[in-house]
């Protein structure tokens, strides 16, 4: 491993659309690099393509280390890493892969084309309301915030007069610095208290979604099913909201790309891949404590060490794609890994993709004439969440 000082992790560029130059540096000369957490902890950080993967896609290495002895993200760590989410579902080994099975039949490609009608509705509802208000919004609170929520409190169960509140236990469950502890804890016992609440009343009335199906015949306890929901909440809302966003804002701040998407709508699905793989503020990386020496990019790793695993920094490695620094819309095959590797990849990027794949052809169809109301180097980050976006994406159209 190299020796060099350890930078400040994670690493930002001066735009919220261009990847920080330090990457490229990094896959260069030092793919196998220290860094320091905003908590002061260190770890290693993975920058190519081939090493993240396959880091990712070994089933050896977990989240976290059952002691508890992994690197913090910052000082208020708490949140998704350190919840009951990450400690009682099963993280490896044969347990893992029984809890992932009672899921996926909810993620399947038939459940997600039933679900597919209901998120056009509700893309279109948005857009009347955006619409019936003037002819600028921004695109992330008014489309792409309310979006998935809706989709994930569908799937859940959830009244729709509860759903405003998912929004903010989801951004203090994603929490790096922009919570404290207390807020943090807080919000983490509220939202258990909702979730035990709304848990007993799928079992003694259930209905057609998941709560009731692993309420009434999935043998899970209600602890592993409170924090099954509440992954699926972070997984399902925030991410996929973000995406929205900084999917339309890297489609719209090149006007070439929106009209080649309205001059052959066809390549909306090969545009939602591309738009994953470059998306340069996905978030934190996914981490992963080794246990045991590990060799990867040349170096040895040693036991006791936390590795994060950036991969926005293997999405741009040119090793991997072909022109990876340009965006190319029919790019295929584009096997990115926006959503991991292995058996921690993502159990929701069916839905996540369906979900991006109807916004995109929602505002293509009703909204042609969209563009940015700001200049793409003014768009500015969102700070302090473990998922990247942008704090607002303003847009006009013309009536």
């Amino acid at each position: 491993m190299s020796e060099h000082a350890a930078l400040r992790y994670p690493i930002t560029g001066d735009s919220a659309l261009e990847p920080p130059t330090a990457w490229a540096e990094l896959r260069g000369t030092c793919p196998v690099a220290h860094v320091t957490f905003v908590s002061g902890d260190d770890a290693t950080l993975l920058t190519r393509y081939a090493d993240v993967k396959a880091t990712l896609a070994d089933p050896r290495f977990t989240r976290t280390s059952p002691d508890g002895d992994s690197a913090r993200v910052s000082e208020e760590s708490g949140g998704v890493l350190d919840s009951q989410m990450a400690s009682v579902l099963p993280q490896h080994g044969e347990a893992h892969l029984v809890w992932r099975r009672t899921l996926n039949k909810w993620f399947t490609a038939k459940r997600m084309a039933a679900l597919r009608p209901g998120i056009t509705a509700m893309a279109d509802r948005l857009v009347d309301e955006m619409t019936a208000a003037g002819d600028t919004a921004d695109l992330k609170a008014a489309f792409g915030f309310p979006l998935p929520v809706w989709v994930i409190c569908e799937i859940l169960g959830v009244p729709e007069a509860d759903r405003d509140r998912f929004a903010y236990w989801s951004d203090t469950l994603l929490s790096m610095t922009r919570y404290t502890r207390d807020e943090i804890t807080a919000a983490q016992t509220e939202f258990h208290r909702y979730m035990a609440g709304h848990l007993a009343a799928k079992r003694a009335d259930p209905g057609d979604d998941l709560l009731s199906e692993l309420a009434t015949g999935s043998g899970m306890s209600d602890a592993e099913i409170i924090a099954t929901g509440q992954g699926l909440l972070v997984a399902g809302h925030e991410t996929t909201a973000n995406m929205i966003g900084k999917m339309a804002a890297m489609l719209l701040a090149d006007r070439a790309r929106w009209e080649a998407l309205l001059a052959d709508p066809k390549l909306v699905r090969t545009a939602v891949e591309e738009t994953l793989r470059m998306d340069v503020n996905a978030g934190f990386g996914m981490v992963r404590y080794i246990d045991r020496e590990f060799e990867v990019g040349g170096a040895v790793i040693e036991p006791g060490t936390t590795v994060v695993c950036s991969m926005a920094a293997a999405n741009r490695d040119e090793d991997a794609f072909e022109g990876a620094a340009e965006m190319d819309l029919a790019r295929t095959p584009n096997p990115h890994l926006a959503f991991g590797a292995g058996a921690h990849s993502c159990l929701g990027q069916a839905l996540a993709r369906t979900e991006l794949q109807v916004a995109l052809e929602v505002l293509l169809r009703r909204l042609p004439s969209l563009e940015l109301a700001v200049d793409p180097e003014d768009l500015q980050r969102v700070e302090g969440l473990l998922v990247g976006g942008m704090a607002a994406v303003p847009v006009r159209w013309r009536t």
